[in-house]
């Protein structure tokens, strides 16, 4: 997209109606992040195949893996598209090569943060949160493999959110479509094996994700290095820059807290389920799996009202981008509450597609009559977190994934080892989480937090 395009772009944020703008920006991401949600569903499919014991191990990495993930594309990615859309919204092109570079650099070091803390710490973290046996054997074969490549995970989403911060939307999600398509394919392929290729079980399910990605980040890559881009990574020397670095640290470091308060607090939770038995957390793992696909939904608009808020926020229009804010909070928090009340309807919609055992069906399915009616909070909350990130402002985001972590402690901690319910008190304090999570952040923005 050239310097030209990304200027109209620009207006049209600015100028154009709100709901149809939204939605022809968010389009692209939705459908790319639905393929996305289908490989999230898909992997738990495949690794049912292999038993309670694989869903167990998976339950237990899937919290850091989509930290990883919500602290690439969302944290640090959504404080870069912010940044770039800002830079070339005010006609500096030069900077903007510049921001995504300094993008890159630190995508670099957290890469290797994660890489050397789940490499030399996994069995200890999987075991604290209550990983056991063969289930925590599963986990760390899951885990070794995809951290050993968290670069490759890191650089392709920073890569898309730069991409999308010079206003193509459209490369991103048609990426997306195609890693998902390849990763249909290669992930039975590696973990059950076919003629001449061995089943590397569990392990070949991440090494899928990795290859997939890899072949993404490539693609974007060239794209970027191309001379005639709005973006372009060789336009300047690769050298660290402190006051663009601080322009994107400055959303991204707090963006990136709240992913990892409220993985904490999934993680916390998978804890405290873990001691009502692996059945217990296999079911609560293919149950909570879902939340991890509302994530996508929320991604898709969320990147596009980062895009819309930052945008308004620059040109002074505060209040047109408060009402960003509540359109596409309205449409995301309708789209997860939608799903979460048919599965809490209706579990065996989501719960029997990845196991047929009894014990993990019936956890589940509580689990889903519980918690399913609160997940238009949990979507409202992200998709105003999103929204938060475009306005520089992410005290009450940071407030309301501080709250939800509190309460399931807390909560978790008297229902475990105090009152000793059964596992639906646990999934009470869950649902009430989610409830507050949302609430904090809506109310405050109502209350005019954007604008003093």
């Amino acid at each position: 997209m050239s310097a030209a395009q990304a200027q109209l772009r620009v207006q049209q944020m600015l100028h154009a109606p709100l709901l149809p703008t939204l939605m022809r920006l968010a389009t692209p991401n939705v459908m790319g992040l639905f393929a996305m949600t289908i490989v999230i569903g898909y992997d738990g499919y495949i690794l049912g195949r292999l038993g309670a014991d694989a869903l167990a191990g998976i339950a237990l990495v899937f919290p850091l893996s989509m930290l990883m993930i919500q602290m690439s594309a969302g944290g640090i990615g959504g404080a870069t598209t912010a940044a770039v859309a800002r830079a070339l919204g005010a006609g500096r092109s030069e900077d903007a090569s510049r921001l995504a570079q300094q993008a890159l650099f630190i995508a670099l070091a957290l890469a290797v943060l994660f890489m050397v803390a789940l490499l030399g710490f996994g069995r200890g973290i999987f075991g604290g949160m209550g990983g056991r046996g063969a289930a925590l054997d599963a986990a760390l074969a899951y885990s070794n493999v995809l951290f050993s490549g968290a670069v490759i995970m890191w650089f392709t989403n920073v890569l898309a959110a730069v991409v999308r911060g010079a206003g193509n939307m459209l490369l991103p999600s048609l990426l997306l479509l195609g890693t998902a398509v390849l990763h249909l394919a290669l992930c039975p392929l590696l973990v059950f094996g076919w003629g001449p290729v061995p089943g590397l079980g569990i392990a070949g399910a991440a090494l899928s994700t990795l290859l997939v990605n890899g072949a993404s980040a490539v693609v974007m890559l060239a794209y970027l290095l191309k001379r005639d881009g709005a973006v372009q990574l060789q336009r300047a020397p690769w050298r660290l820059n402190k006051p663009l670095l601080r322009d994107i640290l400055r959303v991204g470091l707090p963006a990136s807290l709240s992913p990892v308060i409220s993985n904490a607090s999934i993680a916390v939770a998978t804890a405290f389920v873990g001691s009502f038995g692996t059945a217990a957390l296999a079911g609560y793992g293919v149950a909570a799996r879902l939340e991890y696909i509302l994530v996508p939904i929320a991604f898709g608009f969320g990147t596009a009202l980062t895009a819309m808020v930052a945008t308004n926020m620059g040109a002074g229009q505060s209040a047109r981008a408060v009402r960003v804010a509540w359109v596409g909070g309205g449409v995301v928090a309708a789209i997860t509450g939608l799903i979460g009340v048919t599965t809490a309807l209706a579990p065996s919609l989501w719960m029997g597609l990845f196991t047929t055992d009894a014990e993990v069906l019936a956890m589940g399915a509580t689990y889903l009559h519980i918690v399913g009616g609160c997940y238009a909070f949990f979507g409202l909350g992200l998709a105003l977190f999103f929204a938060s990130q475009g306005a520089g402002r992410m005290f009450w985001p940071l407030a309301g994934s501080v709250a939800r972590l509190v309460i399931l402690v807390v909560g978790g901690w008297l229902c475990v080892r105090v009152f000793q319910t059964p596992a639906s008190g646990l999934f009470a304090v869950v649902a009430f989480s989610l409830v507050v999570y949302g609430s904090t952040i809506a109310v405050a923005i109502k209350l005019g937090s954007w604008t003093r």
